[in-house]
């Protein structure tokens, strides 16, 4: 009993440190998700931001920044990853960046 309670908080340390790893893994997922979205709006002559910010989880803390050059349309999104565990810095932030063909018929 007293090796289980020793081992305990080691346990609960390792378990912790995997969900904060499957919400980094989250976090790179929805800027992908949010990136893909506005760059093909955008490349269709829509708002590019409202599409990549639609397409993300409403509790991240993301940003979503489009620009057009030549043919092609290209989102770049930066989401913060939350964090569980209170001695981590809070300052990890995932960029995903999503590169489109502009079509043929949007206005630029």
């Amino acid at each position: 009993m007293l090796e289980f309670a020793g081992f305990l908080p080691i346990l609960l340390l390792v378990g912790l440190a995997a969900i904060q790893l499957g919400l980094v893994g989250y976090a790179a997922n929805q800027a992908g998700s949010g990136a893909r979205a506005a760059a093909r709006a955008a490349s269709q002559g829509d708002s590019g931001e409202a599409a990549g910010a639609a397409a993300m989880d409403g509790g991240l803390d993301a940003s979503v920044a489009v620009g057009s050059g030549g043919d092609t349309t290209t989102a770049t999104v930066e989401v913060q990853v939350p964090t569980l565990l209170p001695f981590v810095d809070a300052g990890w932030s995932v960029t995903k960046e999503a590169t489109m063909p502009n079509d043929d018929d949007a206005e630029y």
